[in-house]
C-alpha cells in the first residue's frame, strides 16, 4: 500500500490499509487513520493527526510549520477529521502557541486546488472551499459554509454556518450565519436562500431569516432588541443563532452598506 519511492518516517503511525503514492513524504509524529489515501508527491509533516477515509491529492502540503514570524519551533498540532478531500497544491499549517496550539479541520470537507488554511484556523463539517480560497490565521468557519473561488478571509474572522461567499470575495469582518456575501470588500447581499432550500430548511424559516437580515444588516444600526426580532427568535432557532452571532462578534459583521 506504500509505494517504494515514498518516504515514511519510523515515527509515523499509519493504519494498515493507508495508501501512500510515489514520492510522498510522511514525517515523524504523523498519525493517519484507516482508509485514507495519500496521493503522489504529498508532504505531511507533524505533529499531525489525520482521521479515516480521507483523500489527499498530489502535491498537497499538510501540517507544515505556521507562517507566523512569532513561531519559534514550539510543538503545535494539526488535527484533520474523517472523509475529507484535499485537492492538488492545498496547504494546511499547524497551530501556534498563542492561538491555542491547534489547527482543526472537521469531517466531510472539500478543499479544492490551491486552497490555504493558515495556523490556528478551526473548520467545521461539510465545508467547500473552491479553487484558491484562502484563510489567514485564527479564522473560524462554521458547518456547511461555501467559499467560492479566490475568496480571501482576514485573520480572526468568523464565518457562520451555512454562509456563502461569492467568487473573489474579500472578507475582513465576521459573516453572519445563513448569509450570502460578495465583493471587495465583501458586503452582505441576502440570506443564502438557495443553499438553505437545498439543505431542507423550511420556507417559514427562510422568510424569518430574511426579515432578520433586513432589520439587522440593512438598517443604519443593528437593533438586537427590535420587537419583531424578539418575536422571530421565539419561533425560529435559526434567528436566535443569527442574533447571538452578531451580539458575540468582536470584529463587527459584514453588512449591506
Amino acid at each position: 500500500m506504500i509505494h517504494a519511492s515514498a518516504v515514511v518516517s519510523e515515527g509515523a503511525m499509519l493504519a494498515d490499509d493507508v495508501e501512500v503514492g510515489p514520492f510522498s513524504f510522511i514525517d515523524e509524529k504523523v498519525e493517519i487513520g484507516a482508509g485514507t489515501v495519500v496521493g503522489p508527491h504529498v508532504v505531511i509533516k507533524g505533529p499531525t493527526k489525520i482521521g479515516e477515509n480521507n483523500k489527499i491529492h498530489q502535491f498537497a502540503a499538510i501540517g507544515d510549520a505556521p507562517q507566523d514570524l512569532k513561531y519559534n519551533g514550539e510543538e503545535t498540532w494539526l488535527v484533520v477529521g474523517d472523509y475529507n478531500t484535499i485537492r492538488e497544491y492545498a496547504t494546511i499549517n499547524r497551530g501556534t502557541v498563542d492561538g491555542g496550539s491547534y489547527t482543526r479541520i472537521g469531517d466531510h470537507n472539500l478543499l479544492m486546488a490551491y486552497t490555504h488554511v493558515a495556523h490556528d484556523c478551526q473548520l467545521g463539517n461539510h465545508i467547500v472551499f473552491s479553487n484558491g480560497a484562502s484563510l489567514a490565521g485564527h479564522v473560524v468557519v462554521g458547518d456547511n459554509v461555501i467559499l467560492s473561488g479566490f475568496s480571501l478571509v482576514h485573520q480572526f474572522c468568523k464565518i457562520g454556518a451555512h454562509a456563502f461567499a461569492g467568487m473573489g470575495s474579500s472578507i475582513n469582518k465576521d459573516v453572519t450565519p445563513y448569509t450570502l456575501v460578495s465583493g471587495n470588500y465583501a458586503k452582505a447581499r441576502s440570506i443564502n436562500k438557495e443553499g438553505l432550500r437545498r439543505r431542507g430548511f423550511s420556507d417559514d424559516s427562510i422568510r424569518a431569516l430574511h426579515q432578520t437580515f433586513k432589520i439587522l444588516l440593512r438598517g443604519a444600526k443593528a437593533d438586537l432588541s427590535d420587537s419583531l426580532i424578539t418575536e422571530l427568535k421565539s419561533a425560529h432557532p435559526e434567528v436566535t443563532e443569527f442574533v447571538e452571532f452578531i451580539a458575540s462578534s468582536t470584529r463587527g459583521v459584514v453588512r449591506s452598506t
